[in-house]
């Protein structure tokens, strides 16, 4: 008798075992479609880890979308080119990139809406064992960038100012903005384009700057949204909110300088506190302001050319 109640005992807490993990996988499968559904609400936007990111970096850490009522989403890649798959597949609605890939993107079937410019800049850096001082040493010499974008248009722009033949500049595709500093640090590649934070690590290692696109008087940079997406109102309303605490993030990066977000930095984009410290002090941060149409048309001609 004292047998079969033990065994009933344990077919009894077997039983409720069993209900407990039934309820469990259930409880987090409600969970899971719930997460899925608040984030396919989400405005989400496609961000590498570059300085022109850092207002969007700013107001989300700062909850400034939260506060003005929008759920705002980041999306983090290191190439520029998982963005644009993100943004023509239509898993994040905006990205943060450069007016010739964004042109590229609506030449094949993505229309876009430029919501502002940024104050994205990129610099030449030649390996600090090349031995490379000027443009024209370039000649038969390997140069990172990626293709379709402004990094491969300003290859372009220093063939033909440096009279470098078209078969004698070796233009080699880098997408991962990590794997490019690297291949130069470890002197796999003669020159890579480079944006901060990326050019002041490599400033730090003793690599060579030999040339700023802010002087060919350029500017690319850019935030973008599919068209068809903004059709919606509940979007342009997130849109709305997106570009209020764009706003506020520059006015406090104005005020406060980077060195308040040195955290942000370090845990973001891969810096050491004293590579941070040593950024650029004349990095500028600019509120919402729509692209120049020249550079519109510098980024359509130079693709048409292609």
């Amino acid at each position: 008798m004292r047998r079969l109640l033990y065994l009933l005992t344990a077919v009894v807490l077997i039983g409720s075992c069993g209900e407990s993990y039934e309820e469990k996988r259930r409880i987090s499968h409600k969970r899971r479609m719930q997460l899925m559904r608040e984030d396919s609400a989400a405005l989400k936007v496609a961000v590498v880890p570059t300085i022109d990111c850092l207002p969007l970096l700013v107001a989300k850490s700062i909850h400034l979308f939260d506060t003005l009522g929008a759920d705002v989403r980041l999306k983090f890649f290191t190439a520029q080119m998982d963005c644009d798959t993100a943004v023509m597949g239509g898993s994040v609605q905006g990205v943060v990139t450069d007016l010739v890939r964004a042109e590229r993107m609506i030449s094949k079937g993505t229309p876009l809406e430029y919501v502002t410019s940024t104050t994205a800049y990129w610099q030449l850096y030649t390996g600090r064992m090349a031995r490379i001082k000027t443009l024209r040493q370039l000649d038969d010499k390997m140069v990172g960038m990626t293709r379709y974008s402004a990094t491969d248009l300003l290859s372009d722009l220093v063939r033909d100012s440096a009279k470098i033949d078209k078969e004698k500049l070796f233009k080699i595709q880098l997408n991962n903005v990590h794997i490019r500093l690297q291949m130069l640090i470890n002197t796999e590649i003669d020159a890579v384009w480079l944006q901060e934070p990326q050019a002041t690590q490599a400033r730090l290692m003793k690599h060579h700057p030999i040339l700023d696109s802010r002087k060919t008087g350029l500017q690319m940079g850019v935030i973008a949204f599919r068209s068809k997406d903004l059709q919606d109102s509940t979007r342009r309303r997130q849109l709305d909110v997106l570009k209020r605490g764009y706003n506020m993030a520059c006015d406090t990066l104005a005020r406060y300088g980077i060195d308040r977000y040195k955290a942000l930095l370090v845990k973001l984009f891969k810096m050491t506190a004293a590579e941070v410290d040593s950024l650029p002090k004349n990095l500028k941060f600019t509120p919402i302001a729509e692209p120049q149409a020249a550079d519109i048309e510098r980024a359509r001609k130079w693709l048409k050319q292609q």
